[in-house]
């Protein structure tokens, strides 16, 4: 699926994000998804692409936001995976508790 338009450099990019998240257990059609909104972000960020959203260009990168939620560690994922974990185990008062609250109920 890569896109006119898109150097050599980010096909490579776009597949390597993809069959990494094939690799991951994803569907193909999902990570065909995820890697072209991936390096259509990047585009974006590079100055590449004729349009932008400010989210593209303000967000962290996709990169290192990958590193930071990556599940290595409790550190790494987002209030929301948290609840959604705490709501699974059927936690009482979830959605009261502030993301460190939540890691210790949890317990991960």
């Amino acid at each position: 699926m890569p896109q006119q338009g898109w150097s050599k450099k980010r096909e490579r990019q776009y597949e390597h994000i993809k069959d990494g998240l094939e690799d991951r257990g994803r569907g193909e059609g999902e990570a065909e998804e995820i890697a072209a909104r991936t390096v259509n972000k990047e585009r974006a960020r590079a100055g590449e692409s004729r349009q932008k959203s400010r989210t593209s260009t303000d967000d962290i990168s996709s990169s290192r936001r990958g590193g930071l939620r990556s599940h290595r560690g409790p550190g790494g994922r987002t209030k929301d995976q948290l609840y959604a974990e705490a709501r699974k185990k059927n936690i009482k008062g979830r959605s009261k508790m502030t993301k460190a609250e939540l890691q210790r109920a949890v317990g991960r």
